[in-house]
């Protein structure tokens, strides 16, 4: 992590870009370790035009993002800026934003996480923010975020998984945005785990009705555009229009738990469960987008999204090996990239044929055999 040019004003008023609702537990932290918080305004498409209007061009659709959602956030007041890391252009973003930001003529901090995800990476970094944070209670904040995350991907994994099935249109959601609203507050972990157990009892209890030729799709790719679902056009939700079960596995608790010390192991392990498609790590999501692609077809499902940022190299290197596996395997893969321009209406259209296609495949299934590598083309 770096700090460049912390402001001399006291408190810091923290901000940092939206990715879903991550924002409840980052924000959680922020405060625990005394920090004045400015959330961005909930995503727009203002948030998309100003990033694009001041970012390069071909830049990829996250930096636009997370460009808009910093000058929302100074434009609140916010002074000290976080951002974080990642394994491929995107552990380049802060420079080059706060670069953009300057000439922009904005006064601010910016924090830099870039030591991974185990919060002694970063604590010496935080007490340069605050001087009075102790590891003690650097820890309980780390813990009490992460454990605010874990119930947070529970629940909406279930929303996920069931809201395609629900007899009164809307029900999943009001549970959802209710369990936020008590999420959002929560600051011990006992409350926290009352809260996940409550809403997930009172999820099951949502009346559904699930169809016996039900569609199982998987949701693979680049990791801001699988959790930002306004970066993704709400897919999920989309999905769930259709009657579809939505798996995601990226998840931040997923992340966290195969960081640090496990990394390693886990991409051995990824690459060992690809069924050869993949013999070497191919940068950021790139590895699990195949791996996990091979594992859902193993498993049974009936066809996976493959989501990217426009241009981006780690998902564009997995790209070959998936459509080489759809074609093989002659199972449904759609990918879908992403940009500034991307139309909603295009995005429904394609979601539509696509889960024609699999209830087509369903209802036929010796047509499977004919019908495969012609879908393969279609949805590349």
């Amino acid at each position: 992590m770096s700090v460049n040019q912390l402001p001399d004003s006291r408190p810091f008023k923290v901000s940092f870009p939206h990715m879903g609702n991550y924002c409840i537990p980052v924000k959680t932290l922020a405060e625990e370790l005394e920090c004045e918080i400015v959330l961005p305004p909930k995503m727009t498409r203002r948030t998309l035009e100003l990033g694009a209007r001041h970012s390069p061009e071909f830049v990829c659709i996250p930096f636009k993002y997370n460009l808009g959602n910093y000058i929302e956030a100074l434009e609140k007041g916010a002074n000290l800026l976080i951002q974080a890391g990642g394994g491929c252009r995107f552990g380049y973003y802060g420079e080059v934003q706060e670069a953009i930001l300057r000439d922009l003529g904005y006064d601010f901090g910016m924090v830099r996480l870039l030591g991974g995800w185990k919060l002694r990476d970063h604590i010496n970094d935080f007490k340069r923010v605050n001087p009075r944070l102790t590891m003690m209670r650097a820890l309980r904040a780390y813990r009490l975020a992460l454990r605010q995350t874990r119930a947070l991907d529970a629940i909406e994994d279930y929303v996920r998984r069931n809201a395609g099935f629900e007899v009164e249109e809307g029900a999943f959601e009001q549970v959802h945005a209710a369990f936020l609203g008590e999420l959002d507050t929560a600051r011990d972990k006992r409350t926290i785990a009352e809260i996940e157990r409550r809403y997930l009892a009172e999820m099951a209890t949502v009346p559904t009705e699930r169809p016996d030729d039900l569609l199982r799709i998987g949701i693979v790719g680049e990791l801001y555009v699988l959790m930002e679902p306004f970066s993704n056009l709400f897919v999920e939700k989309e999905l769930a229009k259709r009657g579809v079960e939505v798996h995601r596995f990226v998840t931040v608790s997923n992340m966290v738990s195969h960081g640090g010390r496990k990394g390693p192991e886990h991409l051995a392990d990824l690459i060992s469960r690809s069924g050869d498609y993949v013999r070497y790590h191919l940068g950021a999501d790139g590895t699990e987008s195949v791996s996990m692609t091979y594992q859902l077809m193993e498993q049974g499902f009936d066809g996976v999204l493959h989501l990217k940022p426009f241009g981006c190299m780690p998902e564009v290197n997995a790209m070959a090996a998936l459509q080489r596996l759809s074609r093989e395997h002659t199972f449904p893969v759609l990918f879908i990239s992403y940009d500034a321009q991307t139309s909603e209406t295009g995005l429904q259209t394609r979601l539509d044929a696509f889960c024609d296609m699999l209830r087509m495949r369903k209802q036929r299934p010796g047509a499977a055999l004919t019908a495969g590598p012609a879908a393969e083309r279609s949805t590349a």
